[in-house]
């Protein structure tokens, strides 16, 4: 097998991976709660199913974000990632 080469990322989309991380969480939180609220009658609502995929996309979006700066995090090995970030 080839080894994998991994990049960092650019300080901005960094910074972008970061805050947008909050907005999933939040969408990913709403959804839930919107799902849970639904009472028994309305288990096999339009309103039920959209919200289900609400809650799906927000939580795979949440779970990319989460692999990337993870990834990201490992490259501290990396020469680019020591060029790219800030040394404090």
């Amino acid at each position: 097998m080839a080894p994998v080469k991994r990049i960092a990322l650019a300080p901005r989309a960094l910074r972008q991976l970061r805050r947008v991380r909050s907005v999933y969480v939040a969408g990913t939180l709403l959804s839930l709660l919107v799902l849970l609220s639904y009472d028994g009658s309305a288990a096999g609502g339009r309103q039920t199913v959209i919200a289900g995929v609400f809650l799906l996309v927000f939580a795979a979006l949440l779970t990319l974000t989460a692999v990337q700066l993870w990834r990201h995090g490992r490259t501290e090995h990396c020469s680019t990632a020591k060029r790219l970030t800030r040394i404090v």
